[in-house]
């Protein structure tokens, strides 16, 4: 989990820095200049639509961070479990479902030829990191996911989780432009959910690392 901690907080300071520029911008403490004439480089107007989108991309850098995150603890499980050599009949049941539904679409004829230690092997070999949350990441899917593999969920308000995916969704979809999206909010605002984001996944990047120092993969009967 070492890694796990150490690529949230580089990708949590890459985001507090972009949004400390772009706070900065929309109260006029930062500005762009032309360097031969000193001068803005921007219009009034041209200044506006580039905050919207400034905005709206905070909204993409978010959602980054979310399916990383999700994609990342739930890794690092199928991690620990390869590096220990875990065999399938020591797993708890939740783990048990996964890798079965894993197996289930996996291509046999590729999946068999890896299994050469059917209880071990079938464990990691089954594993497809891309299926983990397939851009559908929010509070409700993390809670799904906590339930699916036995670990206990953020006990905290996910609600603003939703509200960057929704407007990722927005923006990947094409159904709002930047402009639109932007401009419902302002930087506090944004700076806000942001915060909560934030809080939220670092209780689960917590959580995850308990569920496995304390081996809870194994188990309980």
């Amino acid at each position: 989990m070492i890694g796990v901690h150490s690529d949230f907080h580089e990708r949590v300071l890459e985001i507090n820095e972009y949004f400390n520029f772009v706070l900065k911008v929309e109260k006029g403490d930062t500005e762009l200049k032309q360097r031969t004439l000193n001068t803005p480089a921007y219009s009034y107007n041209e200044r506006e639509n580039l905050l919207r989108t400034f905005k709206a991309s905070a909204f993409l850098l978010l959602y980054n961070l979310m399916e990383s995150t999700v994609t990342n603890v739930v890794e690092a499980i199928f991690d620990e479990l390869t590096r220990k050599n875990i065999s399938f009949d020591a797993c708890r049941n939740e783990i048990r479902r996964v890798v079965l539904a894993n197996l289930k679409e996996c291509d046999i004829d590729n999946i068999i030829p890896n299994l050469n230690f059917l209880a071990i092997d079938v464990i990691t070999k089954t594993f497809r990191k891309e299926k983990i949350v397939s851009g559908n990441v929010d509070a409700r899917k993390i809670k799904d996911i906590a339930k699916k593999y036995g670990f206990v969920p953020p006990a905290a308000d996910g609600g603003d989780l939703l509200t960057v995916k929704s407007n990722r969704n927005d923006l990947a979809h094409g159904s709002k432009s930047f402009a639109e999206v932007g401009r419902d909010y302002t930087m506090e605002e944004i700076i806000n959910i942001k915060n909560k984001v934030i809080d939220y996944l670092s209780i689960l990047v917590n959580n995850v690392t308990f569920y496995i120092n304390q081996q809870n993969y194994f188990s309980v009967t």
